[in-house]
């Protein structure tokens, strides 16, 4: 299968302040949470954003809030949603947001960490009948073997392990567009 532009909807879990530092390849991954918003807010693809407990492991980071279209908390009318639960699908309004967007059954995941926030919250999508896929170079974990066994660990439970790239290519479909000239800028 590959991912629809127009049943996408793009989450970014827990991408924080005071978590990703300390997560391998910190500034790699907010790089590809931010190419990934650039796709989506290329081609119109809604965008959700998590946060685990912002008191204690701060906001977003920053150059993906300034992406983020309406980045306020989603109590507020904004696509950010706060949480304690590791699923993003336990938080409250999570779910909610994702169906007030009709034909939109496919969800791109990227963030942080792999084998907890990212694991729980797609194993629980793809229960709920989500068509997942999982960006292998937009996730991190504080320690590799936690990255590798969550990757492998949410492959066997029925996610499409991907890369960025992928994602901007499906989405496209085809080159030649004013879109295709934007997004490809990306990666040269």
């Amino acid at each position: 299968m590959l991912m629809d532009v127009t049943r996408s909807v793009l989450v970014i879990v827990d991408v924080q302040e005071k978590l990703y530092p300390a997560c391998l390849d910190p500034v790699e991954t907010v790089d590809a949470c931010c190419f990934l918003l650039k796709c989506a807010n290329c081609l119109s693809v809604p965008a959700i954003v998590t946060e685990q407990y912002p008191k204690g492991l701060g906001r977003t980071s920053k150059p993906i809030l300034d992406l983020l279209k309406n980045a306020k908390d989603i109590a507020h009318g904004g696509n950010v949603v706060s949480k304690t639960s590791f699923s993003c699908v336990a938080a409250d309004g999570f779910i909610d947001k994702l169906e007030e967007i009709p034909g939109r059954d496919q969800v791109v995941v990227a963030g942080m960490e792999t084998h907890v926030c990212v694991l729980q919250t797609v194993l629980d999508l793809i229960d709920r009948g989500r068509e997942v896929f999982v960006v292998a170079d937009a996730v991190t974990s504080r320690k590799q073997d936690d990255r590798i066994f969550g990757l492998e660990r949410m492959r066997d439970g029925g996610a499409v392990i991907v890369t960025r790239e992928s994602v901007m290519f499906e989405w496209l479909r085809v080159a030649g567009t004013s879109e295709f000239k934007e997004l490809s800028a990306l990666i040269r």
